[in-house]
């Protein structure tokens, strides 16, 4: 009972860490639109179409996640020996483990994204042009 628990109470606590994470995504990537807003406007002025906007945004963010997923599982790699005395029955190196999780966060950190770049598309020029 006690292990169905100490593992319920991990899995709640891994969900409310990747919603906050996805919240985080988001957070900074609203933030970077609403900074260059005159920018997309100028794009747009001059002919750029809203998926390459759209693009744009999807890539700086991504680029950022790629890095982030990066770093962590080289620290996750580094880490698992000193964390194979607390597992078990789990391999520390587990390939679904560290296959499925980067991926999922790839995935919420694109959804995360792509609102943020929808919003940028679609930008009226005159208003963005006339804020500057």
């Amino acid at each position: 009972f006690v292990q169905r628990m100490a593992s319920n109470l991990l899995g709640i606590m891994g969900l409310i860490a990747l919603v906050l994470a996805a919240m985080g995504v988001y957070a900074v990537m609203a933030y970077s639109v609403g900074q260059r807003v005159p920018e997309f406007g100028i794009r747009m002025a001059l002919g750029a179409q809203s998926y390459n906007i759209i693009w744009e945004v999807l890539r700086r963010g991504m680029l950022l996640t790629v890095i982030g997923l990066a770093v962590g599982l080289g620290l996750a790699v580094t880490a698992t020996p000193w964390l194979s005395s607390l597992l078990y029955g789990v391999s520390p190196r587990d390939t679904l483990v560290f296959t499925g999780v980067p991926l999922l966060l790839a995935f919420v950190a694109l959804l995360a994204c792509l609102l943020p770049a929808r919003r940028a598309a679609s930008v009226d020029p005159m208003t963005a042009l006339r804020s500057e």
